[in-house]
């Protein structure tokens, strides 16, 4: 059964689902590329690795631990009240939680028999655009080395949560293309004043978007819809989320419940 959206299905931004999606993606985005692109290039898919280290704190056997003096008895013979007491650090288990996150390369051959990076595409994860965490530290890192570099960079955005995360601030792209719930950006470092913008809401279709490669070799096009509709026909989504508009994270503003009521209620009509 496909997703009841006409384009990017919101339930799927919850944390339960997301991080299936974001790796589907990027191998369907992969797929579709590798048919397109000309004698030479090749779609890779790469991963990055971070270590997030967490701390869990062991409670103590007992609260006090007795010094070596020996104890006194009060004078009505009641409890015994140690000399000296001996002071004890509190005791963390420190752990280590590797994670790992997949992006897109285009590459191609050069004379030499080597390869050359031309473009990075990446889907946006929660991670990237949750203030504190190693992973977006680790992005914004990767990011701004791209965008000085001579790679193209293309960031599909699809979580309407979290922090802003692409190169061009949100009050500016809301000047130029009004609300929008998602958007893709592709930098060309062979148009480095520029940045291209894709914005569109939740109501509408993803686009097809045009991914540069050399700049003597021009684009190939990729159909965002068409690789999203193929990771929720391959994907588990249909028999693991539950459609009920108080399960939505995040939450759609009151404006917007009745057209998800009527979308929701077009779908149990064909189940």
């Amino acid at each position: 059964m496909p997703s009841p959206f006409p384009g990017m299905d919101p339930f799927l931004e919850h944390p339960d689902f997301f991080p299936d999606l974001h790796g589907r993606l990027h191998v369907h985005i992969s797929e579709a590329l590798q048919r397109l692109l000309p004698p030479l290039y090749f779609a890779v898919i790469n991963e990055r690795l971070w270590v997030e280290t967490s701390a869990r704190y062991v409670e103590p056997d007992t609260d006090v631990i007795h010094g070596g003096a020996k104890a006194k008895e009060s004078d009505a013979g009641g409890v015994a009240v140690a000399a000296r007491a001996r002071t004890e650090p509190l005791v963390f288990e420190m752990t280590d939680d590797p994670r790992s996150e997949t992006y897109v390369e285009i590459r191609t051959r050069v004379p030499d028999g080597g390869e050359r990076i031309v473009a990075v595409i990446e889907v946006l994860s929660l991670s990237n655009k949750t203030p504190g965490e190693k992973g977006r530290d680790l992005y914004l890192e990767k990011q701004s080395e791209i965008l000085r570099s001579a790679i193209h960079l293309i960031e599909i955005d699809l979580l309407r949560g979290g922090e802003h995360t692409t190169p061009m601030s949100l009050e500016r792209i809301h000047r130029k293309a009004g609300a929008f719930d998602y958007h893709v950006s592709v930098h060309r470092f062979d148009q480095a004043g520029r940045l291209f913008l894709y914005p569109w809401r939740l109501e509408t279709p993803l686009p097809e978007i045009s991914v540069p490669l050399l700049p003597r070799d021009g684009v190939v096009p990729l159909d965002l819809q068409a690789a999203f509709t193929r990771c929720y026909e391959t994907g588990p989504y249909g028999q693991r989320v539950v459609y009920e508009p108080d399960r939505l994270v995040p939450p759609l503003g009151a404006e917007r419940i009745p057209w998800l009521k009527q979308v929701l209620g077009g779908q149990a009509a064909k189940g």
